[in-house]
C-alpha cells in the first residue's frame, strides 16, 4: 500500500501539523487517495472477484453496479484507518472491497424504494431493469460481501459490518414508518443520519482499525460516525444548491419525494404563518412543479436553514477532527484530516 507523503514534507508543504486545511485550501479526493492508490486498485480487483458470476443476467447487472460505484471514498477511510499506526495489512483491502459492496447494495435498495431514475448521473437499476430485479441484485450483493467475510474467518470484521446493516436498515424503516414529514424534527433527522450514513462510515474505520491500529479503534470509530454525519447533512444541503451536472441528480429531488432534511427543518423554526402554511400546501401537493420547489429552496434559504446545516456540518466536522487527536502523527492521519476539509467543502 503506498503512502508516500511523509508527515515533514506534509507540515512544511500545508504549514500544518495534524489539523485540518484552512477554508478554500479543500484536497481533491485524488489528492488524498494517493497515499493509499495501489491499495484502492487492488479493492477494484477484489471488487471485480467478489460478484464474479457466471450467469449472463447476474453479469449484465454486475456491470452496471461496478460503473457506477463511485468515488471509493468508504474504502478509502478503511485503507487510511488501516495505515494509521504505520502498520497496513493486506486483509483491508479486501475488507475495504465488501464494505464497498454493502453501500453499493444499500444505493440500488434505496433507488428501488424511492423509483429514482438516476444515479450520478447514470440510470439506476430499477429504471433499466425492474424494481423486482433491483431488490434481487442488492441482495446478491448483500450476500456475496457476507460469503466474502465467511471465508475470511474474520468474526469481528463480520460483527462490525452486520451491526451497521442493521442500523442502516433500522434508520430506513423508521425513516418509511414516518408519518407527517412536517412532524419531523432535528433529532428524528439526527438519529436518522446516524443510523444510515454514519453508521457506515463509522465500520469503514473500524473495519480499517480492526486489522492495523486497534488500539486506536475507538477514535476512529469515533471519527467515521461524525464524519459520515457531516457528509449526510453536506448532500442534504447540495440537494438545495446544486444542478444536475454537479451532482448527478435533479438540484431538490428530496423536496421533489417530500422528504424533510435539515434546511427545511431549521428554516421552518424561523418561519411566520404565511411561509409555513406555504411549506404545508407544498407537502400536501402530490406532484410539484419544479417552480415549487424553486420557491421552498428560496424560503429556506430565507430563513437561514442552509446556513444553520453549514454550521451543523462545521460542528460535526470539529468533532471529527477532535476525534483524532492523539493518534499517531503518520501520512494516514493527516490525509485523515484533509478528508475532513474534503467533506466540508465538497460540491458534489
Amino acid at each position: 500500500m503506498s503512502l508516500q507523503v511523509s508527515l515533514a514534507d506534509r507540515a512544511s508543504s500545508e504549514g500544518r501539523l495534524g489539523g485540518r486545511r484552512s477554508p478554500g485550501a479543500a484536497p481533491a479526493l485524488a489528492e488524498i487517495q494517493v497515499h493509499v492508490q495501489d491499495g484502492l486498485e487492488q479493492v477494484r480487483r477484489e471488487l471485480l472477484r467478489i460478484v464474479d458470476d457466471e450467469s449472463p443476467l447476474i453479469g449484465g447487472v454486475n456491470r452496471h453496479l461496478m460503473g457506477m460505484k463511485g468515488k471509493l471514498f468508504r474504502p478509502t477511510l478503511v485503507l487510511l484507518a488501516n495505515a494509521v499506526a504505520d502498520r497496513p495489512t493486506p486483509v483491508a483491502m479486501t475488507l475495504a472491497a465488501v464494505l464497498e459492496l454493502m453501500h453499493v447494495a444499500t444505493l440500488v435498495h434505496d433507488d428501488a424504494v424511492d423509483h429514482s431514475v438516476l444515479r450520478r448521473g447514470m440510470p439506476t437499476l430499477n429504471a433499466l431493469f425492474s424494481n423486482q430485479i433491483s431488490v434481487i441484485a442488492g441482495d446478491f450483493l448483500y450476500l456475496r460481501a457476507l460469503r466474502e467475510l465467511a471465508r475470511l474467518g474474520d468474526l469481528e470484521a463480520l460483527r462490525v459490518l452486520t451491526d451497521a446493516s442493521v442500523r442502516m436498515t433500522r434508520g430506513e424503516l423508521l425513516q418509511l414508518a414516518a408519518g407527517d414529514p412536517l412532524q419531523f424534527t432535528e433529532h428524528d433527522y439526527n438519529a436518522l443520519i446516524q443510523a444510515k450514513t454514519g453508521s457506515l462510515f463509522e465500520a469503514a474505520c473500524a473495519l480499517g482499525a480492526v486489522c492495523g491500529a486497534p488500539a486506536h479503534r475507538t477514535q476512529l470509530a469515533r471519527y467515521g460516525e461524525r464524519l459520515g454525519m457531516a457528509f449526510q447533512v453536506v448532500d442534504d444541503v447540495l440537494d438545495y444548491t446544486a444542478d444536475q451536472e454537479v451532482t448527478g441528480k435533479p438540484s431538490g429531488l428530496d423536496l421533489h419525494e417530500r422528504k424533510m432534511t435539515l434546511p427545511l427543518i431549521a428554516a421552518m423554526r424561523e418561519m411566520g404563518p404565511a411561509p409555513r402554511r406555504r411549506v404545508e400546501e407544498f407537502f400536501a401537493t402530490e406532484a410539484p412543479s419544479d417552480g415549487d420547489i424553486q420557491e421552498i429552496v428560496a424560503l429556506a434559504v430565507e430563513h437561514g436553514g442552509l446556513a444553520y446545516a453549514r454550521r451543523r456540518v462545521e460542528e460535526l466536522a470539529q468533532q471529527a477532527e477532535e476525534a483524532l487527536a492523539g493518534l499517531p502523527e503518520t501520512p494516514a492521519r493527516g490525509a485523515l484530516y484533509d478528508a475532513i476539509t474534503y467533506v466540508v467543502e465538497r460540491r458534489s
